[in-house]
């Protein structure tokens, strides 16, 4: 992917990312930053942030509190996500790559990146939630 011109806290932004290897919010990242010396406005995170998304070098990930997850484009993310206890655990295999082709092809629409969640309850919730009718009947 071509290198778009990037100001110096984009640069400091993508080089955090990088070296950090996971998913970070806006807000440990500008406190990440800030515990590097490279310290900047919390709103300058963010539009680095985006200005990176839009670059296609890093995607985010919004989980269902509302907050977003932030990384370095490496690959494709699955999830399923427990709505109770907020657990969220990667799928290996993507079902949705075929269809990605399928939308360059037909539509020259170049894809970056996708992220595919599925919510609900993982087993333990689920034993609970199980638990918690039989104890009310």
């Amino acid at each position: 992917m071509a290198t778009a011109r990037r100001t110096r806290n984009q640069e400091r932004v993508f080089e955090c990312l990088k070296s950090l290897e996971r998913e970070i919010s806006a807000q440990d990242l500008f406190v990440e930053l800030r515990d590097r010396d490279q310290s900047m406005g919390l709103a300058t995170v963010y539009r680095s942030l985006e200005a990176l998304k839009l670059e296609g070098v890093v995607q985010v990930r919004t989980l269902t509190s509302g907050e977003s997850l932030y990384s370095t484009m490496k690959e494709d993310r699955h999830h399923f996500t427990c709505l109770h206890c907020g657990v969220s655990a990667p799928i290996d295999h993507c079902p949705v790559h075929a269809l990605e082709q399928q939308l360059n092809q037909d539509h020259r629409f170049k894809v970056y990146y996708h992220t595919l969640e599925f919510y609900g309850l993982c087993v333990q919730c689920q034993s609970q939630s199980q638990g918690q009718g039989q104890s009310q009947g």
